[in-house]
């Protein structure tokens, strides 16, 4: 079979696979904060209001559950925000541009974001043929991403990592694309893609210099062993040094002029409306509060997660956050190496929250035993196999730079959240590349050539996992079992 007729069947593969939970949720409302408040945004933006929150009529909404700080002046059209990144609503808004903001237009957002997941499917063959992984590993990680029960159902959420997840795989794509090519636009065009990524999250603003750090390394090294131009003249490693070195920073500043184009005209809107430099979103004191809290166990929390909510003013919010983060270091600084351990245990849970809590209340109706069963294995049971097998895929075998960009990637979205706050859900937007390495892992087994302290890395990592996974099943041992019993859908569970 050709590449391009596999690619084709991957992606059809894909796209019907999540349209069969879209076509049967065609009436299913919204129902957590984050979807409100994307949802929210995105009809502002197409009533011409701008970038603005909590109208009038949203505020009427959701006053009967949390009591909101209007801000002086308020303007019933609601408040200029700048705390949920622009990318996502500004996707949302352009669906309900063409399909209407009447109740149908979150089948039209699940529809569109059916197509968007889709492409994760040859985007993941595309990243193991970039990283230099074979075929039949490449085939076998695209099959993996079509088929991955968790990523079938994102798409009936309104949520950011149904645009985010695949502007992250595409960006990585295409900076392992510029450095093979060593052209000035493809690292042009990764900056761009990059730019797009981090105005849907800007998680990984501080990935972007280390990207064009690797760039630059890159280009010093010759690339990915490209055979050299014919030379008309006898070359001194005097004469090549100086070239290389031109073309590392060449490509390494296209990237990041590239990615700044597109990100500092939102910072400077942020900027002018809160009067202070203010970045793409102005999220970070909320979450740094909400994961050192004193209550806190380094994960999103319902009770902790309403301190702050009812201020309207997003400055004052992040300033409110950041001041309590380090007033909580202070008052136990021997707390945060605890903390740290337990957000790096969350971020690689097995996510069972979200079937846990509309299960728990009632939302999904009752089940018998077996379904809710199966619903859970499918849930746990594709990362229980493929986050093992990426991990050994990670630390064993070769480590060439275009590995070394994934291990990067893989290891600064862990040590950002270990940092901030975790909960399961962030984990979602690495499963291509742990699935392009499990493919890797499945196929080539690397470890039968690794050195020793590789495979020992490798061991390392599965025990890990399997430990955290054993100590989270331990936790949710007495609510597992409450689910199964006869009143399993009316837990009243907090999410």
């Amino acid at each position: 079979m050709t590449h391009r007729r596999f690619i084709t069947l991957a992606f059809l593969l894909a796209l019907a696979l999540r349209l069969v939970p879209v076509l049967f949720s065609y009436d299913l409302p919204i129902g957590l904060d984050d979807m409100f408040q994307y949802d929210m945004l995105a009809r502002s933006i197409v009533a011409g209001n701008g970038y603005r929150w909590y109208a009038e009529r949203d505020l009427a909404l959701i006053e009967p559950y949390v009591s909101l700080e209007r801000p002086a002046g308020y303007d019933p059209h609601g408040v200029p925000t700048s705390f949920r990144a622009p990318g996502y609503p500004a996707f949302l808004a352009l669906v309900y541009a063409i399909s209407g903001v009447g109740p149908h237009r979150f089948f039209a957002a699940r529809l569109v974001q059916a197509l968007l997941g889709a492409l994760l499917a040859p985007l993941s063959w595309a990243l193991a043929r970039r990283v230099g992984f074979m075929e039949q590993a490449a085939r076998w990680a695209a099959v993996i991403v079509a088929a991955f029960p968790l990523l079938l159902v994102y798409p009936l959420a309104l949520a950011s990592e149904n645009l985010f997840v695949p502007l992250l795989a595409l960006a990585l794509v295409l900076t392992l694309r510029a450095g093979e090519q060593g052209r000035a636009r493809d690292h042009a065009l990764a900056g761009l893609v990059l730019g797009l990524t981090v105005l849907t999250r800007s998680i990984v603003t501080a990935f972007v210099p280390l990207a064009a750090l690797w760039a630059f390394w890159t280009a010093r090294s010759d690339g990915f062993s490209r055979p050299a131009p014919p030379a008309t003249k006898v070359a001194t490693t005097n004469d090549r040094f100086p070239e290389k070195t031109r073309a590392g920073v060449r490509n390494g500043l296209v990237l990041i002029l590239c990615f700044l184009v597109v990100t500092i005209p939102w910072a400077a809107r942020n900027t002018r409306l809160h009067g202070r430099p203010t970045w793409v979103e102005t999220s970070l004191g909320y979450n740094l509060y909400v994961g050192y809290h004193p209550q806190s166990t380094g994960t999103f929390q319902y009770g902790i997660s309403l301190d702050l909510l009812p201020i309207l003013d997003d400055s004052e919010r992040d300033a409110r956050g950041i001041e309590a983060f380090w007033r909580f270091v202070r008052a136990d600084p021997g707390r945060v190496p605890y903390l740290m351990v337990r957000k790096a245990g969350y971020l690689w849970e097995l996510d069972s929250r979200a079937l846990i809590y509309f299960y728990g209340n009632g939302f999904l109706g009752r089940w018998p035993g077996w379904l809710l069963g199966l619903a859970l294995l499918l849930t746990w049971g594709p990362l229980i196999a493929l986050a093992p097998a990426g991990a050994a895929g990670l630390a064993c075998g070769r480590m060439d730079r275009r590995k070394a960009l994934v291990t990067l990637l893989v290891a600064y979205y862990t040590l950002l959240h270990v940092l901030i706050m975790a909960e399961p859900r962030f984990h979602v937007p690495l499963l291509p590349v742990v699935a392009v390495l499990a493919a890797y892992a499945f196929v080539e087994r690397p470890w039968r050539g690794s050195r020793p302290w590789q495979r020992a890395l490798a061991a390392l990592l599965i025990v890990l996992l399997l430990v955290n996974w054993g100590l989270e099943l331990a936790r949710d041992h007495d609510t597992l079992i409450a689910l199964f019993g006869p009143n399993g859908t009316h837990l009243g569970l907090p999410y």
